[in-house]
């Protein structure tokens, strides 16, 4: 089996590109993982080039081969009636990210299990690392993006997001209002929305702190439950990942996405970790900035034992901390208890 094992290129930075100057990676050059073929000490460092590089066309062909026909099938589902996470529309996009992921060879381990509501929609939580993070959670969660306008401008990939039923905020005051009433609507209709509360993507070492106003669709009567979670790459080459390698997977600042993708999909034995925490009852808190903090305390606690590589296990969620309306829910009081995910070495 080729394990592709990794060396430190020490003649570029990790981001591969200038980043913006508010952007969560740093200015100075840090050492860029490379495939092992790429060092001139490598053997035999022609064939094993190219053996990477026919697997990365051969992964994106298949990419481009499903996505029309997907994109078609997805046109027809939305045309028929049905909402909620069991309608057609739904688990096809289900279905189709998860091919994504085979196709690209990223295997997605689920410690827990998403939150069912009781027939309340569910907020999902996540922290942001890459472009992988959509493949890697729509394959497992049934719900709606909320993703940057901008994205609806991509070429292809804003098709794919508009046809996924992604929510698109522009983050301007004056739309504000707009955005919250289309987001509200989505829950009304039954819909599960899945949050990247950080507001932008960070280099996988650290999660960034979570902005409140994510958070304000759960302002008013009958909000629904959040479910904080926490999303790892942590096998590269069936290895596990350290800070060296995790680049690899990290899209963030001003790096281009092609050659990213490009990168990445030459490797072997990728897995993510999704660790979804005990759901949140929003009435239990004092505010959303309130919210927004046990969230982020959850989310950024579970992203850390992941990245030291230690078996995860969510802690379940004592009865007493329950409120008997929302059985599978945590209250503020209790949330140490309750939100928050133990590693076991």
């Amino acid at each position: 089996m080729d394990t592709q094992p990794a060396l430190i290129d020490l003649r570029g930075p990790a981001c591969g590109s200038p980043l913006k100057a508010d952007s969560a990676c740093p200015g100075s050059a840090r050492p860029r993982l490379v495939p092992a073929a790429d060092a001139p000490e490598a053997w035999p460092a022609r064939h094993r080039q190219i053996v990477r590089r026919l697997r990365a066309a051969r992964r994106i062909a298949f990419v481009l081969l499903l996505t029309p026909a997907a994109c078609v099938v997805q046109w027809l589902l939305l045309r028929l009636p049905g909402q909620g996470p069991r309608a057609p529309k739904v688990r096809f996009a289900r279905f189709y990210w998860s091919m994504i992921c085979r196709i690209i060879g990223l295997r997605v381990r689920v410690v827990g299990e998403p939150a069912s509501g009781g027939g309340r929609p569910v907020v999902f939580a996540i922290n942001h690392t890459s472009w992988l993070d959509i493949p890697a959670v729509g394959g497992i969660l049934p719900g709606c993006f909320v993703s940057k306008d901008d994205v609806a401008t991509w070429p292809a990939v804003g098709t794919v997001a508009r046809l996924g039923r992604s929510v698109f905020v522009s983050r301007q005051r004056s739309a504000t209002g707009r955005e919250r009433a289309d987001m509200r609507q989505r829950l009304a209709d039954g819909d599960n929305l899945v949050l990247f509360p950080e507001g932008t993507s960070s280099d996988g070492s650290r999660v960034l702190p979570f902005r409140s106003s994510f958070f304000a669709v759960t302002d008013g009567d009958n909000p629904p439950l959040v479910q904080p979670a926490s999303l790892v790459y942590d096998r590269l080459a069936g290895l596990p990942v350290g800070r060296a390698s995790r680049s690899a997977f990290a899209w963030y600042g001003d790096m281009d996405l092609a050659p990213h993708v490009w990168r990445l999909v030459q490797w072997r034995g990728l897995r993510a970790t999704l660790l979804l925490h005990a759901p949140l009852e929003p009435a239990a808190f004092e505010d959303r900035k309130a919210l927004a903090a046990a969230c982020h305390a959850a989310v950024a606690e579970g992203a850390a034992s992941l990245r030291q590589n230690r078996p995860a296990t969510v802690l379940p969620c004592p009865p007493a901390c329950a409120p008997a309306r929302v059985p599978s829910a945590c209250p503020a009081a209790s949330l140490p208890e309750c939100a928050l995910t133990t590693a076991f070495a």
